[in-house]
């Protein structure tokens, strides 16, 4: 697992709570994660989450993928945890704008100790985020936790390509995007197992190519004036933002790094 010192979860929450975090909604819209709602679509029919489930999102962010699988899957109730209040608060507005805070409530909480009962959910969810948690260890083993013998984890992140990043690459990549670390398939793999998960899907998406480059043709061909606007028209920082997009394109394409998919059941 490659990792950068200096990084934790305090780091994180200023990024959210920022000019970043406001960039990351302008360009991915409410689900900050590659792929948008056919990810989420995948990763939910992989899972088989559906009507009747009881869920909870560790790293909930803004709440989209909850408001999805509400939505979309007819889940019957969602708890999210997220450890920063600007993305809590927006999430709960968001909710209670579409109507469906009835079902859907937010915990504003670490989610390595998100204090929610044992065996309490049919399923745990997350997209893309858990590469911002320092100790993953720690966290598979909060999921677990959390989950109903027989229930499923079902979650993407950003993770080590099968090319590898150099000691150079990592610390730009991981610098860049404020994860303490990134880990690799294999390494979530090892983890769940090691937490009392059967590992059903484990897999490159094979999106994050294909979708940074939109997100580039966005920054430079429909979204530029709004972009700078999030940066206070600072022509330098949309440069260096513009620079450090090109770098993960090019990282994975030449499969440095990737969006993975997860699906584990609790034995």
């Amino acid at each position: 697992m490659k990792s950068v010192t200096g990084v934790g979860l305090a780091e994180v929450v200023s990024v959210y709570s920022g000019t970043q975090g406001d960039f990351m909604q302008l360009l991915f819209g409410q689900q900050l994660h590659i792929g948008g709602m056919k990810a989420s679509i995948d990763l939910a029919e992989r899972a088989g989450v559906g009507a009747g489930f009881n869920g909870v999102d560790l790293c909930c962010c803004n709440g989209a993928g909850m408001r999805f699988l509400v939505r979309s899957r007819n889940v019957a109730s969602m708890v999210g945890v997220d450890a920063t209040e600007v993305v809590v608060e927006r999430g709960q507005r968001l909710t209670r704008e579409e109507g469906l805070e009835d079902r859907i409530r937010f915990i504003l909480a670490d989610a390595c100790q998100s204090g929610l009962p044992s065996a309490s959910a049919d399923f745990v969810w997350s997209e893309d985020a858990w590469c911002y948690v320092v100790d993953k260890p720690r966290l598979i083993a909060e999921a677990a936790r959390i989950v109903r013998s027989g229930g499923v984890i079902a979650f993407t992140d950003w993770v080590e390509g099968p090319a590898g990043l150099s000691d150079s690459e990592a610390q730009r990549f991981l610098g860049m995007m404020t994860f303490a670390n990134v880990e690799d398939v294999a390494g979530y793999v090892k983890l769940l197992a090691a937490n009392g998960f059967e590992v059903r899907v484990a897999e490159d998406t094979g999106r994050f190519a294909s979708h940074f480059e939109l997100y580039l043709n966005m920054m430079e061909m429909q979204l530029t004036y709004d972009v700078l606007r999030t940066l206070a028209f600072r022509s330098d920082l949309l440069e260096t933002l513009v620079d450090g997009f090109r770098f993960l394109g090019e990282l994975s394409r030449t499969g440095k790094i990737a969006q993975a998919r997860f699906v584990a059941r609790r034995t």
